[in-house]
């Protein structure tokens, strides 16, 4: 019976201290829909884990930078790296329909990271996310502008649209936020 006991509580033990090893930040409380599907995105999911939000459009002269995207993200996940692409509209080169957007990411560019249906990033009417990030480091400035997110939750780079994914500046930001104590 004690062994029995003990057993169970095991899963409590290990699931508090997950609990206090990715505690969720203030800039990852929320969800967000998901691009395909009914499901959402809940960014405690990524707390703990270095983060690279990606604000996208699908009619971008950027656009072609999803491939690389995917790249860092087959890169690094193995070592704990999540991504985000969150599309929108503010620039006006977002499609219409969210199936085009996914037709785009998935189809076209192969994207295997999350990413959620089309929100607002920048302004008064911006999601609690991009408010954060603009809080921390500035709002995005055009499509494809990068934040790279350490373990607590704070913006340690960001980068402008101009910045392709393999540019070695955002890969040692990436690695800086891989090597930050969670």
């Amino acid at each position: 019976m004690r062994r029995l006991r003990l057993l169970l509580g095991l899963p409590l033990l290990f699931g508090g201290l997950a609990a206090q090893a990715g505690e969720c930040t203030p800039l990852l409380e929320g969800s967000l829909p998901a691009l395909r599907g009914k499901e959402r995105i809940d960014l405690c999911r990524f707390a703990g884990k270095p983060l690279v939000v990606v604000n996208t459009a699908s009619h971008c002269g950027f656009t072609p930078q999803f491939k690389g995207l995917e790249s860092l993200y087959q890169r690094y996940r193995e070592q704990g790296l999540e991504v985000l692409g969150v599309p929108s509209d503010d620039f006006k080169q977002e499609a219409d329909e969210a199936a085009e957007t996914a037709t785009v990411c998935y189809v076209n560019y192969g994207v295997t990271f999350a990413m959620s249906a089309p929100q607002v990033v920048t302004g008064k009417e911006a999601i609690p996310l991009f408010r954060g990030l603009a809080a921390q480091s500035g709002a995005p400035r055009w499509n494809f502008y990068k934040y790279v997110i350490d373990r607590q939750g704070k913006v340690i780079a960001h980068f402008s649209s101009l910045t392709k994914p393999e540019d070695p500046k955002l890969l040692q930001a990436v690695e800086q936020a891989l090597a930050s104590p969670p």
